[in-house]
């Protein structure tokens, strides 16, 4: 625990650098953590599409993905399922036992706000607008425990301002490129000497930045490739973050989806690029690496009038990871046809995401039972966790 001088001290510091960064040592410090939120609501039916479903065709219409056997074809994975083609470079994963999709899965939340959506994903509460105990991710760091200031650097958000899933009472970082200027520095540090906990506290963070930036060194430019580079080696490194956090925009597809091409797969193409990045980065701490890719809600079953989809309900989600237990999907499918969409327009939720989630975090980091349902994601008894996705 940290007091309250020490908390002041952070919160001004984190305002002049936002790569301050001091959290808790996980149970389980050789294991690597990764959340990716996919900002915009994903089109499940399209990244993961059920070809066996004789609804689907006939539903989605242009925005279809092809059988395997037309080009540019979806590619296999379980027999009811098959993955978009622009997802190509994570299909291996797949065949290795290294991803896992659940498909039909959702969050709490059943309007179609995005800024609702991804409040109710992030806080990990049942309603948006629960901010009070910040974000999910930064309770899991809090939970595991820790020694506050002397435990090091545990939890990193790679994005230009702390995302709500890592705010709260847990110190985390988060980091961008372009570094922090000298002259700034050296003010902050002055205005602190006579403060042996600040200044500490400074340096510490200022050596975190500098760290990073190191790592960065060799990853040119700012797209999400570039920083699955960064974000996979610091992971990688010895004294690297035990969590992380990413983001990537463009799943809000109003017009012009496409199926093989199109604004979705230019999308996927840079989500699979930035990951596959990140796997080659992490070199041997792959096997100890579990990735989550989650968006706050799917998008409409029938196409627009404009070539696109509109705000929906459930989706899919998946983890890749050596330490993954993959190879399947998992979907109690609940069907395409007029009758079993959700309010007569969504693919219908039948998979908590806070299940999901739980899974994970019970099983790879090892947050207890209790801890999942009463301080993590509260009000989640009906949530049970998803056992079995991590290898023994």
């Amino acid at each position: 625990m940290i007091n309250r001088r020490q908390t002041l001290g952070l919160l001004a510091a984190g305002a002049c650098l936002p790569g301050l960064a001091f959290a808790s040592v996980p149970a389980r410090p050789g294991r690597r953590f990764a959340l990716v939120i996919l900002r915009g609501a994903m089109d499940g039916l399209s990244v993961v599409a059920p070809l066996s479903d004789p609804d689907y065709a006939p539903l989605r219409g242009t925005l279809a993905i092809g059988t395997p056997t037309a080009p540019n074809g979806a590619l296999p994975l379980d027999g009811r399922f098959w993955l978009h083609p622009a997802l190509a470079p994570l299909h291996p994963l797949y065949g290795r036992g290294e991803m896992v999709i659940v498909h039909a899965m959702a969050s709490p939340y059943r309007e179609r706000s995005h800024f609702d959506g991804q409040n109710v994903i992030e806080t990990g509460m049942v309603r948006p607008g629960d901010t009070g105990q910040g974000g999910w991710l930064n309770r899991t760091l809090a939970t595991l425990g820790g020694t506050g200031m002397s435990a090091g650097i545990r939890g990193v958000a790679f994005t230009s301002a702390m995302p709500l899933v890592l705010q709260g009472h847990a110190p985390a970082s988060n980091w961008q490129p372009g570094g922090v200027r000298a002259d700034l520095t050296e003010a902050v540090l002055r205005m602190y000497e006579i403060d042996p906990i600040l200044r500490a506290a400074y340096a510490q963070g200022m050596a975190t930045h500098g760290m990073v930036d190191a790592l960065a060194a060799n990853a040119k430019g700012r797209d999400f490739r570039s920083l699955g580079i960064v974000a996979g080696t610091t992971l990688a490194a010895e004294d690297g973050p035990n969590v992380a956090m990413l983001e990537i925009g463009g799943w809000d597809t109003h017009i012009g989806q496409g199926a093989a091409k199109g604004r979705l797969a230019g999308a996927l193409q840079q989500l699979a690029a930035g990951l596959d990045a990140m796997r080659t980065s992490l070199g041997l701490r792959w096997s100890d690496t579990v990735i989550v890719a989650v968006t706050e809600f799917g998008r409409t079953a029938h196409q627009n009038g404009t070539g696109g989809t509109d705000h929906g309900t459930a989706t899919a989600g998946f983890a890749i990871g050596g330490a993954v237990a993959g190879g399947r999907v998992i979907a109690d499918w609940p069907g395409l046809s007029n009758a079993a969409l959700y309010q007569g327009r969504d693919l219908a939720p039948t998979t908590d995401l806070r299940s999901f989630i739980k899974g994970l975090l019970g099983d790879h980091l090892g947050v207890t039972a209790a801890a999942l349902e009463g301080k993590i994601f509260p009000d989640s008894a009906m949530a049970r966790p998803m056992h079995g996705l991590i290898r023994t």
